[in-house]
């Protein structure tokens, strides 16, 4: 298996290369030469699979070039033995044709756990296997940075930068960030918004010059070809429980940098049957606008009750662009660099292609906070701000069609009270393992959202 870049400027790569470089030299993202197919038999064998040994099944043919199938087994195992529940990833029904992906039983009570739980076991693999030192950079709205944390503060070769918005983030999410202890951990709070912290880390990456001889830089971001690689495992996973009962299903994505629907795209690509995939946005409506009105511009970044997809620049759309563009890497450049207040388009052609795969809806605070009173009323569920944006997108989105409808839920709703109790709830306690997080001494530091005052910090304490 080899990567290129969506920039094609640079050579092809082995996944151990992907991993430990993130963004394309370029400034593309990594993505597959080729996207592994599975058969019907295949999935028919894979749908008594338990979670880990699926997950298996699907990574091995992204990395097993690179690595023993035994070592990535041993991996695999290690990193969903932490999770809380048996399943890993339960499906639960709410009503007949619509379905709960619960996605936060995880450390860090996130989507981000599936990925980075993984990465942070790869990196100690590779690193130890190299002797050699990196620097993670990476950007958060919210949950990425304490998943990055809890997965790799462990690696013996890291030290850790996460960058996050000051004052942007629920609290919870920052102090699952900012009590992480470690000498090799470093929560930066910028005075900024995420695509701030997003353009910093990008620009970092494209000029490592500020680092000393025997470090570089390694991204947490889902411009990580890793992270979109582990969240295929559970559209499969999801899926396959509603093989032979229906022809196919469809999946309502709570999305702001298109990393996690990309995935469900990849596995769609792969053979899995996927009827709809269902970009669910806040305020912040940059993909629907797109698939809604075929207009691609920037606007204003608002915060929101969802602080996760408070995000306007979509990295990972780069990655479906170069399919949209059938491999025209020149256009895919030009079309992302160009990005702007000023609206773009594709052609119709590639826009109706792009609506056949995708459907969208944007949903404001006060529906959300409405879809969180609605449900728990009728099915005594309580689901996070971002899980709430899924369920109203699914329901406004699913039509005619007849596929079972399973919403992603992204995050514990114990990470988000302001939402809670907009709705008029109570917001539920944090698990056992988190029961003291607000009481855990808190370390941070602040800074200008500029790039000079992010490479100077880790010149100064790396």
């Amino acid at each position: 298996m080899k990567y290129i870049s969506t920039r094609g400027k640079c050579l092809a790569q082995n996944f151990e290369e992907v991993l430990l470089t993130g963004l394309a030299p370029d400034g593309g993202l990594y993505i597959p030469e080729s996207i592994p197919q599975v058969s019907a038999e295949q999935l028919e064998q894979w749908k008594s699979l338990p979670y880990a040994d699926l997950a298996y099944e699907i990574i091995k043919l992204y990395v097993a070039d690179c690595m023993p199938g035994g070592d990535l087994k041993r991996i695999i195992n290690e990193t969903y033995a932490v999770f809380s529940h048996d399943e890993v990833a339960p499906v639960r029904r709410l009503q007949d044709g619509e379905y709960v992906l619960e996605l936060f039983h995880g450390p860090t009570l996130a989507f981000k756990d599936f990925a980075l739980q993984l990465l942070g076991r790869l990196l100690d693999y590779f690193l130890e296997r190299r002797k050699k030192n990196v620097a993670i950079l990476g950007a958060t709205s919210g949950d990425t940075g304490s998943a990055a944390l809890e997965g790799c503060r462990h690696c013996e070769y890291v030290d850790m930068y996460i960058l996050y918005p000051h004052n942007r983030v629920s609290e919870v999410q920052r102090r699952q960030m900012t009590t992480v202890s470690g000498i090799n951990v470093n929560s930066l709070a910028l005075e900024g918004n995420f695509d701030d912290c997003q353009n910093i880390v990008k620009r970092a990456f494209a000029d490592q010059s500020f680092l000393p001889e025997d470090y570089q830089l390694v991204a947490v971001n889902s411009i990580n070809f890793c992270r979109i690689m582990a969240q295929i495992v559970y559209y499969f996973y999801a899926g396959l429980k509603f093989l032979g009962d229906a022809s196919a299903v469809s999946f309502s994505v709570p999305t702001g940098n298109f990393g996690d629907i990309y995935a469900g795209y990849l596995a769609k690509k792969m053979g899995l049957p996927v009827d709809r995939l269902v970009i669910a946005t806040n305020k912040n409506d940059i993909l629907h606008r797109f698939i809604s009105s075929n207009q691609y511009n920037l606007g204003p970044l608002e915060p929101s009750l969802s602080p996760s997809m408070d995000i306007m620049v979509s990295s990972n759309f780069e990655r479906f662009l170069f399919d949209l563009f059938k491999g025209d890497t020149d256009r895919v450049e030009s079309f992302v660099t160009s990005l702007s207040n000023n609206a773009q388009q594709v052609s119709e052609t590639e826009w109706n292609r792009a609506k056949r795969v995708f459907d969208s809806c944007r949903v404001d605070d006060d529906t959300t906070c409405a879809t969180i009173r609605e449900v728990y009323d009728d099915f005594g569920y309580v689901l996070d701000p971002h899980t709430a944006t899924g369920i109203k997108a699914g329901r406004e989105c699913k039509g005619e069609s007849e596929s079972p409808m399973i919403c992603l839920a992204t995050a514990h709703p114990a990470k988000f009270s302001e939402a809670i109790e907009r709705a008029g709830l109570h917001t539920p306690p944090l698990p056992a393992h988190l029961a003291d997080l607000m009481s855990r001494e808190e370390r941070m530091t602040i800074l200008p959202a500029s790039l000079e005052a992010v490479t100077g910090f880790i010149q100064e304490t790396l």
